[in-house]
């Protein structure tokens, strides 16, 4: 505060001696704005008064005193504001304003070297077309299958067009990471130049000082296959990737409020893109005479083409069990039983597993995301069957088998019969002999069966054989070919062969 002597002196030197604003201000240490502000200064200023009376307040000063100091040996999360210290104020049975409770708790903290956190400050941004995307993740509710749960959304945005894209996965693994920017590349069209991420244990491994990271290994294979260069922002500093923590509360507001309802993951994706589509109709937040969709359009060709889809599984090294199975995720899968305690590699991605030996794929099932569940394929344990024709009655894998309707006929007719488990395993074995048709041909031979009235697996063979035995070959007699004609007929000589009679008896 500047007295009114020294108003006084800067109008002198200014006014009287010439002197410059910035002289004053270097030779008094004051920045020149105050020394312009008392250029135009006549009066003595009127300040505000620094200490304003709290009547009200006075008899519950001691009581606000101890919640403060309790509060200060809390965690800075559970301490209560000054807004919720003036409402346990009113329960007590303070009748004044919030004001004068606001000035004492500002007032304490400074004295107790709690200094109020400064106001963040920021510098606006812009970004080039095709350079920046960001990346977060997000919780949401919907119904799924009519069963309500928590789900975790992949929220991208390029930075200069504002196109986002969101997918909806049931956690954060990463194998589903590496989906949602399969799906957002191709979704955009194209890949950025950078993408910048928190520092999310699926990405970065280590952080370091400053911005360097040590990245994980298989997710600098995707950037690496995409040609991207991955940015991991400030620890808590959220602001670097502001756009689309923007994004997540919008979302949120545009997507999932009310609950969204789907059958699965599958149609809420589909959904979502759609959206996201529709949502680019909006007016772009700084060039407000176009669209989104205008400018990313604009910046879609600058984004590098995606040359090849990235296969995004991440591979794990199991046994499996003498029960032909392996277990991922709390579930149970089965594998070819000639894999049975041994070793194979499986590769998870977000919606499949896919069972690797020998450098080949062995077995391949749908990924199930619940727990305890048991996926099997029936073929996996034939050669099992083939030893051991009593598991097929109680085996887990033949009990959820869903086999066509003639097949379930003629199976329940040929089990109730003498060795009739051996007999159906001779059939499933011959299916398994004709390749991917095998089913279908089993299905015509039972159907055919059934006509007959005799339900035997012999029949049922006999059948199948019939059905893929190769065709003969057209009798020749039923062939017109076409002949070539003599235009010179030789004439019949029979003197000839008297003549050679005639040699043979002077022999």
């Amino acid at each position: 505060m500047l007295s009114m002597e020294f108003v006084a002196e800067i109008r002198r030197r200014h006014f009287v001696s010439g002197e410059s604003i910035s002289s004053i201000a270097r030779s008094l240490k004051l920045s020149r704005p105050t020394v312009r502000k008392a250029l135009k200064a006549e009066a003595e200023p009127n300040y505000q008064r620094q200490h304003q009376p709290t009547p009200k307040l006075g008899e519950f000063q001691a009581q606000l005193i101890d919640w403060l100091e309790l509060d200060a040996k809390l965690p800075k999360r559970q301490r209560r504001t000054a807004q919720r210290l003036f409402e346990c104020l009113q329960v007590e049975g303070y009748q004044g304003s919030y004001g004068p409770v606001q000035r004492f708790v500002l007032s304490w903290k400074q004295q107790a070297g709690h200094r109020p956190a400064m106001t963040p400050v920021f510098v606006p941004l812009a970004f080039p077309a095709g350079e920046t995307c960001q990346f977060d993740w997000s919780h949401e509710v919907v119904v799924l299958g009519g069963v309500s749960q928590t789900i975790k959304v992949a929220h991208f945005r390029l930075t200069y067009s504002r196109q986002m894209f969101v997918a909806a996965y049931p956690r954060e693994t990463q194998e589903m990471v590496l989906d949602a920017h399969v799906r957002a590349f191709a979704f955009f069209g194209g890949v950025p130049k950078r993408m910048v991420y928190d520092n999310l244990k699926t990405v970065v491994d280590a952080i370091f000082v400053g911005k360097e990271r040590r990245f994980n290994r298989r997710f600098l294979t995707l950037a690496n296959h995409y040609l991207f260069e991955p940015v991991a922002c400030t620890p808590e500093s959220g602001w670097e990737k502001g756009q689309v923590e923007n994004q997540v509360g919008n979302i949120r507001e545009w997507l999932f409020t009310p609950i969204a309802k789907f059958e699965n993951f599958a149609a809420l994706n589909d959904w979502l893109a759609i959206r996201c589509l529709e949502l680019a109709g909006r007016r772009h937040p700084q060039q407000t005479t176009r669209t989104i969709a205008e400018c990313f359009a604009e910046e879609q060709p600058l984004l590098k083409a995606v040359s090849a889809v990235f296969d995004g599984y991440v591979e794990k090294t199991l046994r499996v069990s003498s029960t032909c199975l392996i277990r991922v995720d709390h579930n149970r899968y089965s594998v070819p039983a000639e894999w049975a305690n041994r070793v194979v590699s499986v590769r998870v991605t977000a919606d499949r597993l896919r069972i690797v030996a020998d450098s080949q794929i062995v077995a391949e099932h749908p990924r199930r995301l619940g727990r305890d569940q048991l996926i099997c394929d029936p073929w996996h344990y034939l050669p099992v069957l083939e030893k051991k024709p009593g598991a097929l009655r109680h085996g887990a894998p033949f009990q959820q088998w869903e086999l066509p309707v003639s097949i379930r006929v003629v199976r329940d007719r040929v089990l109730k019969q003498d060795k009739g488990d051996r007999a159906f395993v001779e059939l499933l074995l011959m299916a398994r002999t004709l390749g991917d048709g095998g089913l279908d041909t089993l299905e015509v031979a039972c159907d055919l069966t059934l006509q007959t009235g005799v339900v035997a697996a012999a029949v049922v063979l006999n059948e199948m054989r019939r059905l893929t035995e190769t065709a003969r070959p057209k009798a020749l007699e039923n062939i017109k070919l076409s002949m070539p004609t003599l235009q010179l007929e030789p004439m019949a000589d029979c003197s000839r062969y008297d003549r050679l009679r005639s040699l043979r008896h002077e022999h």
